[in-house]
């Protein structure tokens, strides 16, 4: 029986896509670093290039001067070499709560990314040592908190740089070890970072844009979950299927709407004009769902464009053009399209968590759903006075949906001026990226209680009636009845809805074709 073995994906002069990097993150692929020779000495020439400089005593940013407003401050040749160390370790002041493991390897492939375009003066060592560090999950610790996103993310990167040199603390098989320990059981030598390496390493947006990789994959599989979603609930509240007639969508031809259309249609077995039903006309949740995830579904192919451009770029400062032997000093740091993606999709997703909010309390409310019993319960007549069914899932769906929607006030326009008024308009796209991200946890806790509230309402409905389903629910229904059991007596729900809230992050159903 043969080992199934990771695909690969190569850093060096390849295109790497939003999913390249989610696939590292989850650790279904594995990280090569492009060797030929050609390219390895394209590399080498940005470093060699540096030496020559200092040989020369030019002046450059960061490397023969301070860091910042201090960029005015020379340093003399001796203390180059101490330069770097110190860059790494006096931002070495992050707080909050550590990246996951996910998220770390999402940085670091978004930092060996752009390192690996061969203008940042740094060595082939250091591009081997990032990709050893992605291959053996040597993970550091870095705190997601102190970033406003330009000089890029200066301070959680510190600790890419600090571990790299055998300093700080690293998560390796699951145990923390200090990055020295880890070094030595593996037999490697701590880097010493050379003049610039740490300002490469740390003055870009990797941070950010790992946040957004795995936000935007989060995004893309809640767009297909609530198109799902709705269609149980229109069958659950008896709607009106002709509302995605696909001759309606196409006199208002936004390509998103129209495909969430037709993912309904595929859904709710359309094919032609339904029979005359009791309701002209659903409610806005139902009606305009299409609508409400069009929205999202047209803005994923802006947002990915943002989002992978900035994955595939040079983004640290100065830049380092070895051909034409100049060095470039500008602001690529600086993460304003990941802050207006990230702060988009905030309003996105907060638009989301609303629609099946309002899908969730049609449920369970007898005044608007159309027979089905109260809370959804599925209690006989004898204890139905005492059960709540789905009461207190609505109540918290509620609380998580005002979250989100709180949430959605962008990051971007509270740029702060700092370090001295030299970084004096900053991105915030770090803290735009993590906003996302909390937005989306949200919104699939609002995702997971309308799902089973679904599944409860439709099956409800189907004990009360023999109308068969159309198949991709007949299917979406046999897979969740493998997890979550029809709500008779009142039970504790929490469970379930961690349970299924896993399933959503994992991207569990495979729901339609693209």
């Amino acid at each position: 029986m043969t080992t199934h073995q990771p695909e690969p994906v190569i850093f060096g002069e390849t295109h790497l896509s939003i999913e390249n990097i989610v696939a590292l993150a989850k650790q279904r692929a594995s990280a090569h670093l492009q060797m030929d020779a050609e390219y390895r000495e394209k590399i080498a020439k940005g470093a060699r290039f540096l030496d020559t400089l200092l040989d020369k005593e030019g002046v450059i940013y960061g490397v023969t001067t301070g860091y910042g407003d201090s960029c005015v401050v020379a340093v003399p040749l001796d203390q180059v070499e101490a330069l770097p160390r110190h860059l790494y370790t006096f931002h070495g002041c992050g707080l909050g709560k550590l990246l996951d493991p996910e998220a770390t390897r999402a940085v670091l492939a978004a930092r060996l990314q752009s390192l690996c375009f061969g203008v940042s003066g740094v060595r082939v060592e250091l591009l081997e040592r990032l990709q050893a560090f992605l291959e053996h999950d040597i993970l550091p610790l870095i705190p997601e908190e102190g970033s406003v996103g330009a000089s890029g993310d200066l301070t959680p990167l510190s600790y890419v740089a600090a571990t790299l040199s055998g300093e700080r603390e690293v998560l390796c098989k699951g145990r923390q070890y200090s990055a020295l320990e880890v070094h030595q059981m593996l037999g490697w030598t701590p880097l010493t970072l050379r003049p610039k390496e740490a300002l490469a390493l740390m003055n870009g947006t990797a941070v950010m844009t790992a946040l957004a990789c795995l936000a935007y994959s989060r995004a893309d599989y809640l767009l297909q979950l609530a198109t799902r979603i709705t269609a149980l609930n229109v069958v659950a509240l008896e709607g009106n299927p002709e509302h995605f007639d696909q001759r309606l969508f196409a006199a208002k031809p936004h390509p998103g709407q129209m495909q969430v259309a037709a993912w309904l249609r595929e859904d709710l077995a359309i094919t032609g004009p339904t029979p005359a039903l009791h309701r002209l006309q659903d409610r806005y949740s139902l009606r305009c769902a299409p609508h409400v995830l069009g929205v999202l579904a047209d803005s994923l192919g802006l947002l990915r464009q943002f989002i992978e451009t900035e994955l595939n770029s040079a983004n640290d400062n100065p830049l380092i053009d070895a051909e034409t032997e100049r060095v470039m000093h500008g602001g690529h740091f600086y993460g304003g399209h990941i802050a207006f993606a990230m702060d988009s999709l905030k309003n996105l997703v907060g638009n989301v968590a609303d629609l099946l909010d309002r899908q969730l309390a049609l449920l369970v409310d007898t005044r608007y759903n159309h027979g089905l019993p109260s809370n959804l319960s599925g209690a006989p007549a004898a204890t139905a006075m005492i059960n709540h069914g789905f009461k207190a899932v609505q109540i918290g769906a509620s609380a998580w949906t005002a979250e989100a929607l709180k949430n959605t006030l962008p990051a971007s326009v509270f740029s702060r001026s700092t370090e001295c008024h030299n970084q004096d308009k900053v991105s915030m796209g770090t803290i735009a990226a993590r906003d996302a991200l909390r937005s989306l946890e949200l919104t699939e806790q609002v995702a997971a209680a309308t799902l089973l509230a679904a599944n409860q309402g439709v099956w409800l409905r189907m004990r009360d009636n023999s109308r068969p389903l159309p198949e991709p629910l007949l299917n979406m229904r046999e897979q969740l009845a493998a997890d979550f059991a029809p709500v008779i007596e009142d039970r504790a729900l929490e469970g379930e809805l961690r349970l299924c809230l896993n399933r959503i992050r994992d991207q569990h159903w495979r729901l339609y074709a693209q």
